[in-house]
């Protein structure tokens, strides 16, 4: 039926959550897993008159952070799927929800399985929800993990 999976994570408890479900469904298929992690791009801080710049927080310094948090964040996932073969990737992308989608087509993943907040009413509607958004755009099906 299935036979790559692909596991979004920001790094969270319940995106791990939804990691050990993929891990389960991809043992029993004898499918693969690749766990995704979206950074958002660089935006260098914002001046104005009368702020100093801090020259610390740099390009370098923010990838180095980024990465790091990710490569941790890839860890848990790969962890949490034991017995299964799992890759990661860290994209880089100010939507997340498109790097996911891009990643399921260009992997040819045939299964989403990934972990919603379950947002309602107004914190769902200004918080948005990248859930909701692969949802709307992948033409993989998606696994919603609560």
């Amino acid at each position: 039926m299935y036979k790559h999976i692909l596991v979004p994570t920001d790094g969270s408890p319940l995106s791990l959550k939804a990691a050990r479900a993929a891990g389960k469904l991809a043992a029993k298929l004898g499918a693969k897993v690749t766990s995704i992690y979206v950074i958002e791009p660089y935006m260098p801080p914002m001046s104005s008159e009368g702020v100093m710049y801090n020259a610390a927080y740099t390009l370098k310094t923010y990838e180095k952070g980024m990465h790091k948090l990710a490569d941790k964040a890839n860890a848990k996932i790969a962890s949490a799927v034991i017995g299964v073969p799992c890759s990661s990737i860290t994209p880089t992308n100010a939507r997340p929800w498109a790097a996911i989608v891009e990643a399921a087509k260009s992997r040819k993943c045939d299964l989403i399985v990934m972990a919603s907040h379950g947002r309602r009413g107004l914190a769902g509607l200004l918080l948005g929800s990248e859930t909701q958004k692969v949802l709307t755009h992948s033409k993989v099906p998606v696994l919603v993990c609560r």
